[in-house]
């Protein structure tokens, strides 16, 4: 392996650098608490109700703990994550929803976001015991390799229900009798479907008989065939594919990729959201293309339905190298920025408000911004609310197209706010901060490092607060609890030492620019006392920084190309010092300014290793050709 010897001393560390090491630390300390507060000894969850009623919750509690793990955070993480995803896969197979470890029957916008789980702890330690195993047997679920759950169609290459897991496709929308009727947490989506004859609005599912009609409806058109949602499967099936390698997984992605592409070929560029079991576009639905479950009509749209069309096309493109597959969320996204305008948020009637907390932070009093239409029904287009920067970014780190850039920028001139205020939030997704960090990357907020660092922190020590003061912790109700306590933020050291966004949340892989493994300790992530920092990301080329705090110890750091070892590092530029250091002892200063030169060396690898003596900064800028190998999440270093 190429190595590479820091020399330039740093006698005075960054405080970027000094920050970021200050909340491994944070994040490190902020587990046990939350473990004291809402964990059982065997991994499970605190949970005060004798049922469940879908297991995505449970899983999303603290899914990320592995992410954390994987870039340096100590390794207790590793220890709870994978006894909390054992301890939370029995207390919910208790609960029957879930048959041989994975659901029984779910869709897969929220079993996707169960699933992340799964990947980071295959992605930070894949050879633990059972791993493999499950992995085969998860995505065999969809290969037609397990008779008790026939969800694939081989054939026509189509998944055969929206509902769909270890149990198989899903059967009756309703287990008991069809009926849909007003409830205070679903109103703000409006009505699944706008043709059944007597409803016209949400408020007439208060009727009864209205009710029944409506379910009767669902029932009907809900109740089989494909669903775009079901494209987050193909980071299931990616995901054995990188543990083994084996051709069967690497096709299933790529022939589930493109006959959806296809589909939203003939649709003008937009997924149709429904397929009936004979491949027949809107089957069930009057031969329309949206009203779908989780589809453009109800009740979520463009929000998931994009993070769906990333999802499969970073996957076929993970597995073939190919950027044709990004055609699918390219296409969507264009022609739904096309219906975008300025409007003013207050009269905006908006589905998912709760989203935009970065959006109304930055704009203030001032409530003009770019939105779209996230939604389409029989009326047309509706629920206009911010263009989340989430997708062009996503596309953007998996191009680098300079027209992918460009859309990045032609959304930022009319969000009338300022893409480089910083604020501390932390969100479902542990995301929303992509505007100052591409603005960052940009050239154009080189406060951001400190700033996005002091956010995280603030935020932890929030939640932490939060945690002491929960009276409810051990008797709670709330399915959401666990995972608006987690402590963990992992955003900012995704984006500042990966170089990359968040995961998407419904199920995307982890695909980012580099990665780390401590040479000495032998396991993944940045060595203790080491701070990193992507400062530029351009399609060839990789700016990175890496400072050793230790005043006394060496750390040696491989860092690799990609979370998989997908991209390709060619050579690098980095400094070195060209001058006398640290000088005579007889002197009381430095004789002589520091001085460096720049050196080069071919690496010709995916990964490469670093020496850092004690106090010590190495700048390199590292030749890269992205998509130049398979996919393997090996830790071996």
């Amino acid at each position: 392996m190429t190595q590479v010897r820091a020399t330039l001393p740093c006698p005075v560390p960054p405080a970027w650098a000094v920050l970021e090491r200050h909340l491994f630390s944070l994040l490190d300390q902020a587990v046990q608490p939350y473990i004291e507060r809402y964990v059982r000894p065997d991994g499970s969850l605190s949970w005060n109700h004798p049922t469940a009623h879908s297991e995505d919750d449970f899983y999303e509690a603290y899914c990320n703990w592995p992410l954390l793990y994987l870039m340096g955070g100590g390794g207790h993480l590793l220890e709870r994550a994978d006894q909390g995803w054992e301890g939370i896969t029995r207390q919910l197979t208790g609960y029957g929803l879930v048959h041989q470890e994975y659901s029984r029957r779910d869709d897969q916008f929220h079993q996707a976001e169960s699933d992340i789980f799964f990947y980071l702890l295959c992605l930070a330690d894949p050879g633990r015991a059972g791993r493999l195993e499950r992995a085969r047997r998860f995505a065999g679920l969809y290969l037609g390799e397990d008779p008790e759950a026939p969800n694939w169609d081989a054939k026509r290459k189509l998944i055969r229900s929206p509902y769909n897991g270890s149990g198989g496709p899903g059967g009756p929308f309703f287990r008991g009798e069809p009926a849909y009727g007003w409830s205070a947490g679903m109103a703000r989506y409006g009505l699944p479907h706008y043709d059944v004859p007597g409803i016209s609005s949400v408020e007439d599912l208060k009727d009864p008989a209205l009710a029944r009609r409506m379910g009767e409806y669902m029932q009907r058109r809900l109740s089989q065939g494909d669903v775009a949602p079901n494209l987050a499967l193909c980071s299931l099936v990616t995901n054995a594919y990188a543990l083994t390698g084996e051709e069967k997984y690497r096709r299933w992605v790529l022939d589930y990729a493109e006959v959806w592409m296809e589909r939203a070929r003939q649709n003008q560029g937009l997924l149709p959201d429904n397929v009936g079991l004979s491949g027949q576009v809107g089957e069930y639905i009057e031969g329309h293309w949206y009203g779908g479950l989780y589809g453009w009509t109800w009740p979520h749209g463009f929000y998931n339905l994009q993070m769906a069309a990333l999802v499969a096309a970073s996957c076929a493109l993970l597995l073939s190298g190919d950027e044709g597959y990004l055609e699918l969320p390219r296409r969507q996204q264009e022609r739904i920025l096309e219906l975008g305008e300025v409007r003013s948020l207050d009269d905006c009637s908006m589905s998912l408000e709760e989203h935009w907390i970065g959006q109304y932070l930055a704009l203030g009093v001032e409530r003009r911004t770019f939105v779209t239409p996230y939604r389409y029904g029989d009326a047309g287009w509706f629920d206009y609310q911010p263009f989340s920067p989430i997708y062009p970014v996503a596309l953007w780190n998996l191009s680098m197209a300079g027209a992918d850039w460009e859309t990045i920028e032609a959304v930022r001139r009319q969000s009338n706010y300022d893409w480089s205020l910083v604020f501390p939030f932390h969100t479902k997704e542990d995301a929303g901060h992509e505007p100052p960090w591409v603005r960052f990357l940009a050239g154009e907020n080189p406060d951001f490092p400190e700033a996005m660092l002091q956010a995280a922190c603030a935020q932890v020590q929030r939640r932490l607060a939060l945690i002491r003061g929960d009276a409810e912790a051990a008797t709670h109700r709330d399915v959401h609890r666990w995972q608006q306590a987690n402590p963990v933020t992992t955003e900012a050291l995704v984006q500042l030492t990966l170089g990359g966004p968040q995961h998407l949340y419904n199920g995307g892989l982890l695909l980012c620019r580099l990665r780390y493994f401590d040479a000495l300790a032998h396991r993944p992530g940045l060595p203790p006392e080491v701070a990193a920092l992507v400062e530029n990301l351009e399609p060839e080329r990789t700016v990175l920084r890496l400072v050793n705090l230790s005043p006394t110890a060496e750390r040696r750091v491989v860092v690799q190309a990609g979370a998989f070892g997908e991209h390709h590092f060619t050579t690098t530029l980095y400094d070195a010092l060209d001058s006398e250091y640290p000088g005579s002892i007889s002197a009381y200063a430095e004789s002589e300014a520091l001085r460096g030169t720049v050196r080069q060396v071919e690496i010709n690898a995916s990964r490469f290793e670093v020496v850092l003596p004690p106090a010590t900064q190495l700048r390199l800028e590292l030749g890269t050709r992205r998509w130049a190998h398979r996919p393997s999440p090996s830790c071996g270093v």
